[in-house]
């Protein structure tokens, strides 16, 4: 199986954040406890918000505005942690400044967007990442090195489900910030599924609707050689396991709640030969504290390579993921106001 490189070993950049939420918080701590990298300002379109964060974590410059943030000469890269409904405009406006980009999960709130993002990341030079942090996690590589080697022989089917209670938070409910399940929690399965199996032939949905019309509950099943091979689900309304399958002729990997995060999982072989049964079971143990680290690192590391692009997340495969989230929302009905 690939090694995962230490985070501390990546080359040491600086980082600005532009958006002081919950999920900057993490990356933060991330940045700062557990790679060489160092934060160095943060930027909020209120000072006094971007202070109490600087206070908070340490850091060391805080800006009233997102201009000031990505105009500063001594950041390298941004990390946008706004909403959905932002992610282009604030990406955009990081890459016009020429820092490198890590644009949190669902990379934009639609395609159209997303390839927006990454020709203007083209044209300007600099390196575009997205922030889908399982990716770069141990497990994830790990699992998927088996599913390659054929250690659980040929994938009969991925299960997969992400569920969180957080329906009452405004991001999540207003269409205007691009909420609901899918690109928030959805994403996940999808991006697991994707990354483990590559593009699906076919996406089923079935999804219902808030009364603001975002989507409150999501159920996809994946279509490959004509057969159903991945079911995954999403909701906004209550907490679900959280755990993901992939089940093969030979075998299956269980990866316990919360897949996506740093995590516990297993390899399971099982035989009926002459009527006895036989148990294979291989533990793994993948936790480590926070883990945006991995994602952090791998930005340094390419950067530092002169890659525009992430090898375990190309923008090719960004775009896919998109896709399947654009087709499902065509599906179930949902429309952002301002793709009306």
């Amino acid at each position: 199986m690939t090694m995962t490189p230490d985070p501390l070993d990546a080359p040491a950049i600086r980082w600005g954040i532009l958006g002081a939420g919950g999920i900057a918080h993490k990356m933060a701590d991330a940045i700062t406890n557990y790679t060489a990298s160092e934060v160095v300002a943060i930027g909020s379109r209120d000072l006094a918000k971007a202070q109490a964060f600087a206070d908070e974590t340490g850091i060391s410059k805080a800006y009233g505005s997102y201009e000031e943030l990505v105009a500063a000469d001594d950041i390298d890269a941004i990390y946008v942690a706004t909403p959905h409904s932002h992610h282009r405009d604030h990406a955009l406006l990081a890459i016009e400044a020429g820092k490198h980009v890590l644009v949190e999960k669902a990379f934009t709130q639609n395609t159209e967007q997303a390839r927006e993002v990454l020709a203007a990341a083209e044209a300007k030079g600099v390196y575009v990442q997205e922030a889908m942090w399982a990716r770069y996690l141990p497990h994830y590589r790990a699992i998927r090195d088996l599913i390659r080697s054929g250690a659980i022989g040929d994938v009969i089917e991925v299960q997969a489900d992400h569920g969180q209670p957080i329906a009452h938070i405004p991001r999540m409910a207003q269409p205007e910030l691009a909420g609901g399940a899918l690109l928030d929690l959805g994403v996940y399965p999808i991006s697991f599924a994707h990354f483990m199996l590559g593009a699906p032939d076919e996406v089923h949905a079935l999804g219902s609707l808030t009364d603001a019309g975002v989507d409150a509950q999501v159920a996809m099943t994946w279509v490959v050689g004509g057969r159903p091979i991945a079911n995954l689900t999403t909701t906004m309304l209550a907490k679900t396991p959280c755990r993901a399958t992939i089940s093969g002729t030979e075998g299956r990997i269980e990866i316990d709640s919360v897949f996506y995060n740093p995590t516990t999982w297993r390899v399971i072989r099982e035989n009926y030969v002459d009527g006895v049964h036989s148990l294979d079971v291989e533990e793994h143990d993948d936790r480590v504290p926070n883990g945006f680290q991995y994602e952090a690192a791998a930005l340094a590391r390419n950067v530092a390579d002169g890659r525009a692009e992430s090898d375990l997340l190309p923008w090719s495969e960004i775009l896919a993921v998109m896709e399947i989230m654009d087709d499902v929302r065509a599906t179930i009905g949902v429309v952002y106001p301002n793709e009306v």
